[in-house]
């Protein structure tokens, strides 16, 4: 059964490296959480590393940018790995050819131009009509402000009988954008994989995001990692699956299940709540702190 900590400084010193998620953990999209970044800090002060590990669909320097506008400092985490990341090298290695029809907002181009090192002399890829297209790019919604995926049920139903392979750069269904819920890559994938396409995704509950955070922080095969996040399909299932310890942070995605003071969940709820999800985190918290 999952124990209920007041705070990260609880359990801090048994782990060497935090894999923080961001939405709903460090920010809500709009505005950063003093006290997560707080927490953070002083794990980071006390010798632990922090990766902040998220399922943004775009490259990491575009990430640490947002982190920047909304005053998170850099003293608060050592990396950032991004789902962007493990999908635009997947994407420059050809996984689905090198004509793609990109399914996603303008906000996203970075994807395609911020060219990772060790791909400075990769063929290029070209962005093209979904008629012309090998494969596709999905990085989110043209407008998720006022688009639901059903809204993209004719083009895909046309990708899929074009055979066209898609690579999601964001596993998530939704997240939070302040008081705003809005659909994410991770929506239109499933419904493709609904209508019979085929789908790849590489950022959390994934192995290949988890793997680039190992490599990237050098700690050893004996490290100890705690998974931080309020995303129990992403997060949750992600650290079960990687063998490692996860902190649940209720507050985030699942606040409205857990009774009416988000920074306290109550315990029956969350007890039922997880059972019904089949997961058993071995921490949780009402919000990171």
């Amino acid at each position: 059964m999952t124990r209920i900590i007041e705070s990260l400084s609880q359990i801090g010193a048994d782990y060497d490296a935090l894999f923080c998620d961001l939405w709903g953990c460090l920010h809500n999209g709009k505005t950063a959480y003093p006290a997560a970044i707080a927490a953070l800090q002083q794990f980071r002060r006390g010798g632990g590393k922090v990766c902040l590990m998220t399922n943004a669909p775009r490259p990491n320097p575009m990430v640490e940018r947002q982190l920047n506008r909304m005053g998170v400092p850099t003293d608060a985490w050592d990396i950032i790995v991004s789902s962007g990341d493990a999908t635009q090298a997947a994407m420059l290695d050809g996984a689905v050819g090198r004509r793609v029809w990109h399914l996603g907002p303008d906000k996203d181009d970075s994807f395609f131009e911020l060219i990772p090192p060790g791909y400075e002399t990769a063929e290029p890829i070209t962005r093209v009509a979904l008629d012309k297209a090998e494969g596709i790019i999905c990085t989110g919604l043209f407008d998720d402000l006022t688009e639901a995926p059903e809204d993209y049920r004719t083009r895909l139903t046309q990708a899929q009988a074009l055979g066209l392979p898609m690579l999601s750069a964001n596993p998530d269904i939704v997240v939070d954008m302040g008081e705003d819920r809005i659909y994410c890559a991770g929506a239109l994938a499933e419904l493709y994989e609904e209508l019979g396409g085929k789908v790849s995704s590489f950022g959390k509950p994934h192995a290949p995001i988890y793997d680039r955070a190992r490599n990237l922080l050098g700690l050893g095969s004996g490290a100890r990692y705690l998974a931080v996040g309020d995303g129990i399909n992403t997060d949750i299932l992600g650290a079960t699956r990687e063998g490692i310890d996860a902190l649940f942070v209720t507050g985030g995605l699942a606040a409205d299940s857990m009774g009416p003071d988000v920074e306290n969940p109550e315990p029956e709820r969350l007890t039922e709540w997880l059972a019904t999800r089949q997961q058993d985190p071995k921490y949780s918290i009402g919000r990171l702190r």
